[in-house]
């Protein structure tokens, strides 16, 4: 069986990440503000596997795609939450082909990969699927991505991005920058050349490329210009926390102005 790349749409797609409010309740807001898809994030913080799977269930049955961020290429729940209900999971810190290789072997059913077979899958609702049924389903619809987040992942990037089973490769921006030298500064020509290199290597390989924690005053240099799908905007403490400054400042600015007329 050969696997083909799971498709995204032509448009790119603007994600949410949610880091630290794990409950169902932002299914509904990521929806209603319109992002094409929702990120658990399983890496920094405190949501576990029970939340990611309320929050994955509740996206299957609202049309949301909802990925998976794991704490790295050994996590434990590589393939657990795809049972739970991902539609896809995405795997920080792959820095060598033998990771990416590790990934595949978990996350993808035979002969691809050696992923146990599980019982009912949230994908299928719940309900009993014959096996050949459920691993062409879950083949079709199952997202693998690849995280470059350092110069060792740099330089294997296009031997990544060339394995099947992965569906693309991500830039996590700042840990990237970090490990080139230059902590703090992803607009730096060198980490812009390393973000151009791995965008070439998804392109070269048809696999998706996408773009995580990049400011926006960087996103079409260093993600549009390179055919990026997919961009992790923002998550969703940092939109709280810029949303209270803002409101604050200005109900203070609206009191100081009443009490000087």
């Amino acid at each position: 069986m050969h696997l083909q790349s799971a498709s995204f749409s032509d448009a790119v797609n603007i994600g949410l990440a949610v880091c630290v409010m794990g409950t169902v309740e932002i299914v509904t807001v990521t929806c209603k503000a319109g992002y094409d898809f929702l990120l658990v994030d399983m890496e920094h913080g405190r949501i576990g596997i029970a939340e990611m799977t309320e929050i994955c269930v509740a996206g299957l049955l609202a049309g949301l795609p909802v990925y998976a961020r794991v704490t790295g290429p050994g996590s434990p729940d590589l393939s657990r939450v795809l049972d739970c209900g991902a539609s896809g999971v995405v795997v920080p810190h792959v820095d060598t082909l033998e990771q990416a290789q590790s990934i595949v072997k978990r996350t993808r059913f035979m002969p691809v990969g050696e992923r146990s077979l599980p019982g009912p899958l949230a994908i299928c609702g719940f309900g009993s699927v014959k096996v050949p049924n459920l691993i062409e389903k879950a083949e079709r619809t199952t997202r693998v991505i690849a995280m470059i987040e350092s110069q060792s992942g740099l330089h294997a990037a296009s031997d990544i991005a060339e394995l099947e089973g992965i569906d693309g490769v991500m830039i996590g921006s700042n840990d990237l920058a970090a490990s080139l030298g230059h902590l703090g500064d992803v607009g730096h020509p060198k980490v812009k050349q390393a973000f151009a290199e791995i965008g070439q290597a998804a392109e070269l390989h048809g696999k998706s490329f996408g773009v995580m924690g990049l400011p926006t005053e960087l996103i079409e240099d260093q993600a549009l210009a390179l055919s990026a799908g997919m961009i992790v905007a923002t998550n969703e403490i940092n939109l709280l926390s810029e949303g209270a400054d803002r409101v604050l400042g200005e109900y203070r600015q609206i009191s100081q102005n009443a009490r000087t007329t």
